[in-house]
């Protein structure tokens, strides 16, 4: 409901009697939740043994109709403890137990009711049907050992030619194996042993039939896992992993990743505590699994994607899921015992005689694996061993080697200056390497020219290199772009100028270059990125360029205009190609000015101007309408799906820094109110909720923010279907803490208020997250438009049990904040007060009694509510004293006893306000 919406309807002091008769009309009318509630209430005022019976009996009846079978089962055991007869309760057990999977107990109890009642015939229709589901049961049981046995047998027949069957039976092993009784009836069957049969017979679909059913096995079943790796051996899976066939390779990775996170995890069942007491330790057996995914990466037999999928798994199982597990051992281990294999990959020089197979990913994801692990690195001691085994790999490579161990040496640096680039730094410093570099740059042969001309690209972002570089680089990158007949070639030593033309940032009067050229070099790299016939590694680094370039706001301009550019760049970034993420992502940030930008202070520029200092100025293009018509042609050319199909496909080269730059473009894009709805329908606000959970915490913020700005104006049901809308809450309640701006706090408190009126198990998940103190907190704030949406958030939260009990808790002021703001001179604040105060006296009598003991105002602050010029307020007023009047005697004596009586006589004559 709107703030201050409350229920007309009073109540005199209630009995459980009434409660239960309140709930029983509820159910009729089909709103079970609220019955749930009434009865709930009526226990905690019944004492008495069979009336507690019943309302355990009909709590059994709504729980089963909100699916809740569970509860179901446990409130109608607590009625027929009271009294073993009660049939209703047994039929209404009997029907938890059977969705609960429990036939046998399912059937005693509807045995039990068909014997009190013989004459019942929808007892003993039930009995009917569910003894023959229990027969179905059995048989199928009983079945299902032939079948896993007639399954292996029709797979494992050399003699078997029919594709058909074959496909059939591994698609019915796959599906037995999801069910947690069918996995374990494999498993018990000699599946373990057959299934490596299956791996072994190195036929594509049986391979892929056998490692799916294993992840069934697996999957959050600790003890199964340790047994299946006994008996299959770690090397046989790495074997698995390393194979030339994509989707083998692929479905291996799953496989892994599946008995990593049961290893890790232990089980997520019910029988937890008993399976886990017989589990040895699974820490050696994880050290195990990762020492083979290492061997697999420096394997010259292995496969490119089965290197890939290899770093991938260490990506996602080796660092910390987050800053606040202390234990970085497994870290610490990888980057002692592989840290120069992972290095072998990042080294890798394509073409190079004896060089490893690798794909266009594969340097990235050594890239990203390699600042994961340096992330995760907790004190100056640890990260001084990763550069000292660093500068030890690059200085065995690059010193008295011949030209191609040097060229190995210089893509290493490349390697660590896109991941962690302190660690790149330091070894860009090592004497020899910045000269090998640039003499490289001028090699007459393509290869070598490229991994030079990189590697200065990758050391020109580094603010420390850069003056170096730009002493000596430009010139030569200069000289490279104009003669070099190759494109390969010129495109990255365009995109290497791009970087050293852009060291002024926006700063509009900081231009490094001519008047002109930076608009040159956009459309060139713009011609590039539309030139299908170049290969997406090179159409690449025009990206690269164009992230630099669009600092310039004449090329933001002429970029938007481009539809045939932007759609290529946004095909680019869901290609298979995962290193074009961050410029991608960074273009589009430019073009979003969705970057921080503060606003200098007037007196500091004054000084500034005084002491002839230099002042950032902004590009005139750079004006919020120039910005604005930018979104709007970014979301015509489809920039939301692009962005969500790159969420979603969870790529290692989403790091947590791209992640935030698109959760600033995201930010952008919801800007304007009327642009949320077109966000939402292309998969913006599902993409959103993954981005606020996870990355930095500016990045999460971000997100968050975008999410309250689309629930604020979207209905959130319609925006976040389903259970997706209980996803939102956390974002929603992280804008509310202290370190957040106003602006973060405001949008906050309105997402969550309209939440709050949308249903009580909304306003659970709100209260589950600890947000009430914090909505409470800011009720106190000094900035009026804050201190509003805090106290609308309060009154929709207030329709909840537990907030109302909140405002009668001892030593609280929160009742007594609500009466005072309900006098407020600020009609807005005193809508929401008056609402929240309508809603508890109806929902929670108690309140009522409580009121004259706040404040001694409270009598003249109703009768000012009574007599406002505002309707909503006297409405408000009107059920705040009617729900007193009918709370307590006493209490309606004092209220006839002023002039409450002659203001509601004439209030109940006027005819334009019924």
């Amino acid at each position: 409901p709107p703030p201050g919406a409350c229920p007309s309807r009073c109540r005199l002091q209630v009995t459980s009697g009434q409660l239960r008769e309140r709930g029983n009309a509820l159910f009729q009318a089909g709103d079970h939740a609220a019955a749930l509630a009434a009865y709930t209430e009526a226990l905690s005022l019944c004492d008495r043994g069979p009336e507690r019976a019943v309302l355990h009996r009909n709590r059994a009846a709504c729980h089963l109709k909100l699916e809740d079978y569970a509860k179901a089962e446990a409130d109608a055991s607590k009625a027929i403890e009271a009294d073993g007869r009660d049939v209703k309760a047994l039929f209404r057990r009997s029907q938890a137990l059977q969705k609960l999977g429990r036939l046998d107990q399912a059937v005693s109890d509807l045995q039990r009711c068909v014997s009190l009642e013989p004459r019942n015939k929808a007892f003993q229709e039930a009995l009917r049907a569910l003894g023959s589901s229990v027969h179905e049961k059995m048989k199928t049981m009983s079945c299902t050992d032939s079948k896993v046995e007639q399954m292996f047998q029709i797979l494992l027949d050399p003699e078997e030619k029919d594709v058909d069957k074959k496909q059939k039976a591994a698609q019915n092993l796959i599906v037995l194996a999801r069910e947690e009784a069918g996995a374990e009836k494999i498993f018990q069957s000699d599946g373990v042993r057959l299934l490596t049969q299956l791996l072994d017979t190195a036929k594509a679909d049986l391979m892929l039939a056998a490692l799916r059913t294993l992840v069934g096995l697996c999957s959050g079943h600790r003890s199964r896992t340790m047994a299946i790796l006994a008996e299959l051996g770690a090397p046989r899976l790495s074997a698995v992993l390393g194979v030339e066939h994509e989707q083998v390779s692929l479905a291996a990775c799953n496989l892994l990743h599946v008995m990593f996170d049961s290893l890790k995890e232990g089980l997520q069942k019910d029988f937890r505590g008993k399976e886990d007491a017989v589990v040895p330790d699974s820490a050696k057996d994880l050290k195990v699994l990762i020492k083979h995914l290492l061997e697999l990466l420096a394997l010259e037999g292995a496969s490119a994607h089965g290197r890939d999928n290899a770093l991938n798994l260490l990506i996602k199982v080796v660092p910390r899921k987050s800053p606040k597990e202390t234990n970085n051992s497994m870290s610490l281990w990888v980057i002692d015992q592989g840290l120069k294999k992972i290095l072998e990959v990042g080294s890798t020089v394509c073409g190079a005689p004896g060089s490893l197979p690798v794909t266009e990913n594969s340097r990235m994801s050594a890239s990203v694996l390699l600042s994961k692990l340096y992330d995760d690195l907790k004190c100056d001691a640890e990260r001084e061993n990763f550069h000292h085994l660093c500068k030890d790999y690059v200085r065995s490579w690059f010193e008295g080697q011949e030209l191609a161990g040097k060229l190995r040496a210089i893509q290493t640096v490349s390697c660590l200056l896109q991941g962690p680039a302190d660690a790149g730094n330091r070894v860009l410093e090592l004497e020899g390497i910045m000269d090998g570099v640039l003499s490289l740059c001028a090699s007459v042969c393509e290869a070598h020219q490229l991994v030079a001309v990189e590697a200065l690209i990758h050391a020109a972002d580094k603010a420390k290199r850069a003056s170096f570089i730009t002493a000596n680089g430009v010139s030569l990158l200069k000289e490279i772009y104009k003669h070099s007949e190759r494109d390969s070639i010129r495109i990255r030593a365009l995109v290497g100028l791009c970087k050293l033309g852009s060291a002024g940032g926006t700063d509009f009067s900081m231009k490094q270059f001519a008047e002109g050229s930076t608009m040159k070099l956009a459309k060139q790299c713009r011609k590039w990125l539309c030139n299908e016939a170049i290969d997406a590694g090179t159409r690449r680094w025009a990206v690269e360029g164009l992230a630099y370039l669009t600092f310039d706001a004449d090329v933001k301009e002429e970029f938007v205009e481009d539809k045939a550019a932007l759609q290529a760049m946004f095909h680019l970034a869901q290609s298979e190609d995962r290193s074009v993420l961050y410029a991608v992502a960074s273009t589009l940030v430019n073009c979003t000015n969705s970057y921080d930008h503060e606003e200098p202070d007037p007196q500091m520029v004054e000084l500034a101007k005084y002491a002839k200092q230099h002042i950032p100025e902004q590009h005139p293009k750079d004006k919020p309408e120039f910005v604005k018509r930018r979104v709007r042609k970014l979301l015509t050319a489809g920039v939301v799906s692009a962005l969500a199909c790159v969420v979603k496909s969870e790529n290692p080269a989403l790091t947590n820094s791209c992640r935030e730059l698109i959760s600033r473009v995201f930010l952008a894009l919801v800007e304007e109110a009327e642009d949320r709805g077109s966000v939402v329908a292309q998969g913006g606000g599902k993409a959103l909720i993954p981005l606020s959970l996870e990355g930095t915490e500016a990045g999460q913020t971000k997100a968050a923010q975008a999410l309250a700005k689309i629930t604020i104006t979207s209905n959130p049901e319609m925006a976040f279907p389903g259970e997706r809308i209980y996803e939102v809450v956390r974002p929603l309640v992280s804008l509310l803490h202290l370190q957040r701006t106003g602006l973060e706090n405001f949008e906050g408190l309105m997402a969550l208020t309209n939440l709050a009126g949308i249903s009580e198990r909304l306003r659970q998940k709100i209260l589950k997250e600890k947000a009430v103190p914090m909505i409470e907190g800011y009720m106190f704030e000094e900035h009026e438009l804050i201190r509003l949406a805090a106290t609308e958030c309060m009154c929709n939260m207030a329709m909840s049990k537990e907030v109302q009990e909140l405002f009668l808790a001892e030593g609280s002021d929160r009742l007594k904040l609500m009466v005072l703001y309900s006098g407020e001179e600020d009609e807005k604040l005193r809508r929401a007060a008056s609402g929240t105060l309508a809603m508890l006296t109806a929902l929670h009598p108690p309140i009522c009694k409580r009121i004259p003991q706040v404040t001694v105002h409270w009598l003249e602050i109703l009768q000012a509510l009574l007599l406002s010029p505002s309707t909503e307020l006297q409405h408000r007023g009107a059920v705040v004293v009617m729900n007193m009047m009918a709370a307590e005697r006493e209490l309606a004596e004092q209220l006839m006893a002023s002039t409450m009586l002659e203001i509601l006589s004439v209030l109940a004559k006027d005819k334009d306000k019924p």
